[in-house]
C-alpha cells in the first residue's frame, strides 16, 4: 500500500517536472574544445540521464571484474558453511538416536568443513562418548578449554568424564574452576556443594549456598531449608564437644525450618542440657505439630533427667492431644504407659493401630504387652511377635534407595544435601518356593523380601495343635526375644520362633516365611537329612 503511494507520488513529481519544462522552454549550448552545441532543455536533460545510466553500466561490469576472485572465495566459504552445518544437523540427530557410526562420521565433516567451531568440538565429543572413546572426548573437551569462549563448556565435559572413571580430585578442580569462571553455572555450583558437604565443610557449604540463593539459581524457601540442614549437621558434630557452638548454631536452624525433625530433637536436648525446658518443650511441640516423630516423642518424653514414668506418660497425653492422637502419638503413649506399668491404658492406645494391618512396631508393643502380663514364651506374645515377622515395616529415614534408622544431612549414594525422607519403605513380595529344594542362603545381613500376611484376629488367639513328639524334632528352649516399642524388626531366626509353630487361626492363608538355617539331621537309617 505504502510503496504504491509512494510510487505514484514519484509519478506525479516527475510529470509536474515535464510540464514545467515544456512551459519553460529555453536553450542549452555547450562549447568544448572550440566546437559548440546548442540544444534545448529538455534535450539536454534527457542526454544528461541517458550518460549516467551508461556510466553506472560501465562501473557496475569494472567493478565487478575487481571483486569477482572475491565473490568466488566468498561463495565457496559459503558453501563450505553450509554443508559444515547440515553435517552437524545431521550428527546432532546420530547422537540423539544413538548411532555412533554416523555420528563419527558427520563429527569428522563438520570439523573439516567448520574448523573449530564450538559446536563442530562439541559434536565431535558427543561422538566420541556414546561411541566409548573416552580419550577422544577428553581431548575434544580440552581443545574448548583452551578456547575462552568455550572454556567453560569443555570444563563441563572434562567434569562429566571425570566422574565417570571415578577421579573425584579431578572432578572437583573441574568444578571449582567452571565456578570461578562463570559463578551462575547450576552444575559447578552443586558439584562444589556436594564436595564441601562430602568433606564436612559446612561452613563453606553454607556460602554456597547463600552464594546460589543471592544469584537467583535456588528458591529462597529450599535456600533456608538447605542453610538449615547444614547448620543441623555441623551442631551435630559439635554436640558433644562444644555444647555452646552446637546450641547456637541448632537453634538458627530452628528458626530457618521449625519443621526440620533432626534440630527440633537436638535443640530439645541441648536446652534441656541446659536447664531451658520451657523453651526445649515449645521447639519440639512446635515440630511434633508440623509432623510426629518417633525422634521427637522421644526428646519429649525425656526432656527432665529425673521425671518419673507417670510424668513421661503425662507428657506423652500431651503429645496425642496436640496431633489429634497421631499414631506415632499412640506408640509414644503405649511406651509410656508400659514403663508405667499401665497396661490397659497401653493397650488402648494401640487398640485403632490394631484394626487394619498394624505395623512392626505396633505388634512388637502387644507382644511386650503380653509377655509383661502372662509371662515370657506364652502363646499370644509368639503370636504378635509372628505377625511382626511378616508385619508392613514402620517408617524410615530413606535417600536414594537407602534405609536408615538415623537422620544423616547428605545421600551416602550420590551425596545430595537433604535427600533422607522419612516414609515407608517399599514392600516386596516374596516369590514361591519348593518344600524340600536346596535354596541359596541368603548373605547375612541382607534385607530379604516380605510379604504382608492377612491381620490376624487379635481379641481371638489360637493355640496351635502340637503334634506328636516322635513327629517333630525337638524345639531348643527360647531365649528371651528383645522386643521394644521402638525396635525394629527381629528377623524369625533370630527371634528364635520356628515357623511352624506360629499360631494361625482356621481360615486365614499362611504367609510366605523367610527360609530358616537349615540343620543335618542323622535318620535311622544312616542317611542325611535337613530340618528346617
Amino acid at each position: 500500500m505504502w510503496r504504491a503511494l509512494a510510487f505514484l507520488a514519484l509519478l506525479a513529481v516527475a510529470a509536474y517536472g515535464a510540464t514545467w519544462v515544456a512551459d519553460h522552454p529555453g536553450s542549452v549550448t555547450i562549447v568544448w574544445n572550440g566546437y559548440e552545441v546548442a540544444t534545448s532543455l529538455a534535450i539536454a536533460l534527457i542526454g544528461v540521464l541517458i550518460a549516467a545510466i551508461v556510466v553506472g553500466f560501465i562501473w557496475a561490469i569494472v567493478r565487478g571484474l575487481i571483486t569477482l576472485p572475491e565473490a568466488l572465495v566468498r561463495g565457496s566459504r559459503d558453501r563450505r558453511r553450509a554443508k559444515g552445518y547440515s553435517a552437524l544437523s545431521r550428527g546432532m540427530v546420530a547422537v540423539g538416536s544413538g548411532d555412533p557410526m554416523a555420528a563419527r562420521r558427520h563429527a569428522n565433516d563438520a570439523e573439516r568443513l567448520l574448523g573449530a567451531e564450538p559446536l563442530a568440538l562439541l559434536l565431535k565429543a558427543q561422538a566420541a562418548q556414546i561411541s566409548g572413546d573416552r580419550e577422544a572426548a577428553e581431548s575434544a573437551f580440552q581443545r574448548m578449554v583452551d578456547d575462552p569462549e568455550t572454556r567453560v563448556l569443555g570444563l563441563r565435559g572434562l567434569f562429566v568424564e571425570a566422574r565417570r572413571r571415578e577421579d573425584d580430585v579431578s572432578a572437583r578442580a573441574y568444578a571449582a574452576e567452571a565456578a570461578r569462571l562463570a559463578p551462575s553455572v547450576t552444575w559447578a555450583n552443586e558439584a562444589v556443594l556436594e564436595a564441601q558437604c562430602a568433606d564436612g565443610d559446612w561452613s563453606g557449604a553454607t556460602e554456597t549456598v547463600e552464594r546460589r540463593a543471592s544469584l537467583g539459581l535456588i528458591e529462597k524457601g529450599l535456600a533456608r531449608r538447605q542453610r538449615a540442614v547444614l547448620l543441623t549437621a555441623a551442631a551435630q558434630e559439635r554436640e558433644a564437644g562444644e555444647p555452646e557452638a552446637a546450641t547456637e548454631r541448632v537453634l538458627r536452624a530452628v528458626k530457618l525450618a521449625p519443621d526440620l525433625v533432626p534440630a527440633a530433637a537436638l535443640a530439645g536436648r541441648l536446652l534441656a542440657r541446659r536447664g531451658d525446658l520451657r523453651k526445649a518443650a515449645k521447639i519440639i511441640e512446635a515440630a511434633w505439630r508440623a509432623g510426629p516423630h518417633p525422634d521427637l516423642a522421644k526428646a519429649y518424653l525425656t526432656l527432665r533427667t529425673g521425671d518419673s514414668v507417670r510424668d513421661r506418660l503425662a507428657r506423652a497425653e500431651t503429645l496425642a492431644r496436640l496431633s489429634s492422637w497421631h499414631p506415632e502419638a499412640r506408640l509414644a503413649m503405649a511406651q509410656a504407659a508400659y514403663e508405667a506399668r499401665e497396661f490397659t491404658q497401653a493397650r488402648e492406645a494401640l487398640a485403632p493401630l490394631l484394626a487394619d494391618r498394624p505395623s512392626v512396631r505396633a505388634c512388637l508393643a502387644m507382644a511386650r504387652l503380653e509377655e509383661a502380663e502372662h509371662g515370657a514364651g506364652t502363646g499370644r506374645s509368639r503370636e504378635w511377635l509372628s505377625r511382626a515377622a511378616h508385619a508392613p515395616r514402620d517408617p524410615l529415614w530413606i535417600a536414594d534407595g537407602i534405609a536408615s534408622e538415623r537422620w544423616a544431612p547428605v545421600s551416602p549414594v550420590t551425596g545430595r544435601l537433604d535427600a533422607f525422607v522419612w516414609k515407608t519403605p517399599t514392600e516386596v513380595l516374596a516369590g514361591p518356593s519348593e518344600t524340600g529344594t536346596d535354596e541359596a542362603e541368603p548373605p547375612e545381613g541382607a534385607i530379604l523380601p516380605i510379604e504382608v500376611a492377612k491381620p490376624l484376629d487379635a481379641a481371638k488367639p489360637t493355640e496351635p495343635a502340637r503334634p506328636p513328639e516322635s513327629a517333630k524334632p525337638p524345639v531348643p528352649a527360647q531365649p528371651p526375644v528383645p522386643a521394644g516399642l521402638n525396635g525394629t524388626t527381629p528377623s524369625p531366626a533370630a527371634s528364635g520362633i520356628p515357623a511352624a509353630s506360629n499360631p494361625m487361626p482356621a481360615g486365614t492363608s499362611t504367609p510366605v516365611v523367610l527360609p530358616m538355617p537349615k540343620a543335618v539331621d542323622k535318620a535311622a537309617d544312616g542317611k542325611d537329612r535337613r530340618v528346617v
